[in-house]
């Protein structure tokens, strides 16, 4: 029986991108439509925000006190001592259609990040976007990946994978992947989540090699197999589970983001919470190394301008 425990009630319009952090013991995450970064710190259960200026769809730490933050209107460099943004890379796409969904940083520091179709203005027909990988050498990149809703990103302990949903369609891929080489390679079909059942969403991966996705609509978690079979089904007490990350110590917690979005609090009262529990199984460190420093980000800046 696992007990499913409440860390942060945040309320959350759409938390998302739990994100550990081993120097200083905390868990970091996003709200899309409230746009902010927060940081948990569990052993003094102390809170601290970020606010941002548009939906921020993830994120990823760089080498010293900052971050990368991929908002609606572009990717940037957040200072984490002074909240200062500063415009690295226009976005590649128009943001009154698309903005920035899910990312993950490989272990050369390369961030990939996908898109999702979410206008803020009278649209046409559902449209799809391209997968971008960033970096400060080289800029935004797009990729040979297009989906409505990119989801569920994580890299295999070895780096020879990478897993990627295509949340609308209900399927997990699996790419050969190189991240020296920097490119998504071979692409197979690892799991595929029925009609009516959900829609996977973000994801992590243990040191059994196995994937763990979160069930948006069904309230739960599934852990694959690495041949994409089903062994472990985790139910939980909110309906939008949106992602899942190791932490603690040992990384043998595991933090889950939810939304509220389209939710009656008086029936779901935990929608939007930060939920954490032990799986019985450790984790792998997702990279959070951009493999940059804010002197960097000022001349990706100075580059724009």
């Amino acid at each position: 029986m696992i007990d499913v425990e409440v860390a942060v009630a945040a309320h959350a319009t759409i938390g998302e991108s739990p994100t550990w952090s081993a120097s200083e013991r905390a868990l970091y995450w996003i709200d899309i439509k409230k746009p902010a970064l927060h940081q948990y710190i569990p052993e003094s259960e102390a809170l601290r925000t970020w606010p941002l200026t548009s939906d921020v769809g993830a994120f990823a730490f760089c080498e010293d006190d900052s971050a990368i933050v991929a908002l609606r209107h572009g990717i940037y460099h957040l200072d984490l001592s002074s909240g200062e943004l500063d415009l690295l890379a226009p976005p590649p796409f128009d943001p009154r259609l698309f903005r920035f969904n899910e990312g993950i940083c490989d272990r050369t520091g390369r961030f990939w990040v996908g898109v999702m179709f979410d206008p803020v203005a009278p649209a046409p027909a559902h449209q799809k976007g391209h997968l971008h990988s960033f970096t400060f050498q080289g800029g935004l990149r797009c990729e040979d990946d297009i989906a409505e809703l990119h989801n569920g990103m994580a890299i295999s302990e070895d780096g020879k994978q990478f897993f990627l949903s295509h949340s609308r369609e209900g399927i997990i891929y699996r790419f050969d992947f190189d991240s020296a080489l920097g490119g998504l390679g071979g692409r197979k079909d690892f799991a595929q989540i029925p009609t009516g059942i959900g829609l996977p969403d973000g994801a992590a991966i243990d040191r059994e090699g196995c994937y763990w996705c979160a069930l948006h609509g069904a309230g739960r978690l599934r852990r694959y197999t690495p041949d994409g079979n089903v062994d472990r089904e985790i139910k939980l007490p909110v309906s939008k589970p949106t992602m899942c990350a190791f932490g603690g110590e040992d990384l043998d917690e595991m933090y889950v983001t939810s939304a509220a979005e389209g939710i009656d609090i008086a029936e779901e009262p935990l929608a939007g919470a930060l939920l954490r529990f032990r799986p019985g199984v450790k984790g792998i460190a997702r990279s959070c190394n951009t493999g940059a420093v804010a002197k960097m980000a000022r001349v990706a800046k100075r580059r724009i301008d």
